[in-house]
């Protein structure tokens, strides 16, 4: 593997997002599903999205409930939390047949939902933005139940909502942290009959992949987005070096710390995962420039807030990517990510780190899409 450039660009390049559209349809139908002689193609995702769609009628419930209640005073912060929902349904039940998923069908299948702990309250009952919170974050982590159920593509939707419910349990006040999860553990790797040397790569062999794309246990797709991931955590670090020499020694400075500390974690853990199936993993580059000057404490928060926020597109993909307890890992640094963007200032988006629709797809014509290396 050809080592990194000396310079390169923080977040247009090794922070760019590399995703696909916002959704896809994991299965092809013939009609809408509508009609008894429709003859449609099974879907493997299908399950896993009427678990989610039947979930999300739940959640909407919740909110319907509180507003209709003691949480009318609330709608300014209710409401645009409650759209935000109605958009993760929309995704999740994409492809579905429109009988299977018309409000109230879903809802009804209440043996298909979450579960919900003793302790809780039906949702008729939610009477309290705690209350309201709590049902995010047991929504959010059914999601991340049904990962390894789920295609590529809808396993990484399903992250990228978990993330965004509980950014919305936070903003209800649920301010919990959650639950650190482990290192990801080295894939088991069979010894290879060839061993390839690493330090020597083939002169002139376009036709097989090169070693550090062929580690054992790893498909090449999740070796590349693994060492992009690795690759993204080099600079996060790099980028948080800056970040905490621009800020005055108070809680920002902390937050900093906490953050340089839990990335220097992350690529330490891809470091292993990558060395254990015989993979070098990408090394450091010299240095980054930065995507713009960042002479204040202003500025440094604005970048802390743009390097999450491209993290959250690379643990994206990476969720698409891997299977496994490596795709759980990649969900929860999609989430972690996101929680410190918001922190830091960044945008609210319904699906963090997906792409807007309305933005054009990596590969079409756009500003700021292309990675530029520096001498």
């Amino acid at each position: 593997m050809q080592p990194p450039s000396r310079r390169t660009f923080l977040a247009l390049g090794l922070l760019l997002t590399a995703g696909g559209a916002l959704t896809a349809c994991t299965g092809s139908h013939d009609g809408d599903g509508g009609g008894p002689g429709d003859r449609r193609r099974p879907d493997p995702d299908e399950p896993v999205r009427l678990r989610a769609v039947t979930d999300t009628d739940t959640l909407l419930a919740g909110y319907d409930a509180l507003l209709a209640g003691p949480g009318a005073g609330q709608a300014a912060q209710l409401q645009p939390l409650r759209a935000e929902v109605v958009q993760h349904r929309a995704a999740l039940a994409a492809g579905l047949p429109t009988a299977s998923v018309s409000p109230g069908t879903a809802a009804s299948s209440a043996s298909a939902s979450l579960s919900l702990s003793p302790s809780t309250a039906p949702t008729s009952a939610v009477g309290t933005e705690a209350a309201l919170a709590s049902l995010e974050r047991q929504t959010a982590q059914a999601r991340l139940a049904d990962l390894g159920a789920a295609s590529p593509q809808l396993a990484r939707l399903l992250a990228s909502v978990s993330a965004a419910g509980v950014l919305h349990a936070v903003a209800l006040g649920d301010d919990a942290p959650p639950t650190t999860p482990a290192p990801p553990p080295p894939v088991p790797s069979a010894a290879p009959t060839t061993a390839p040397s690493s330090s020597s790569p083939s002169p002139s062999g376009p036709a097989s992949p090169p070693a550090a794309a062929s580690g054992a246990g790893l498909s090449p797709e999740a070796v590349t987005a693994l060492q992009r991931a690795l690759s993204s955590e080099h600079a996060a670090v790099y980028g948080y070096g800056v970040v905490g020499a621009r800020l005055p020694d108070d809680q920002q400075r902390a937050d900093a710390r906490t953050a340089l500390a839990a990335h220097q974690a992350r690529r330490d853990a891809w470091q292993r995962v990558l060395g254990g199936v015989g993979v070098t993993p990408s090394a450091a580059a010299a240095g980054y420039q930065l995507p713009f000057a960042v002479t204040d404490a202003a500025g440094a928060g604005r970048l802390a807030a743009h390097i999450e926020t491209r993290l959250a597109a690379v643990y994206a993909d990476l969720v698409a990517a891997t299977t496994g307890p490596q795709r759980a890992t990649a969900a929860d640094s999609l989430r972690d990510s996101a929680l410190r963007a918001r922190r830091w200032g960044a945008a609210a988006t319904p699906f963090p780190g997906l792409p807007d629709p309305a933005v054009p797809t990596p590969g079409t014509a756009g500003p700021g899409t292309t990675p530029t290396p520096t001498a």
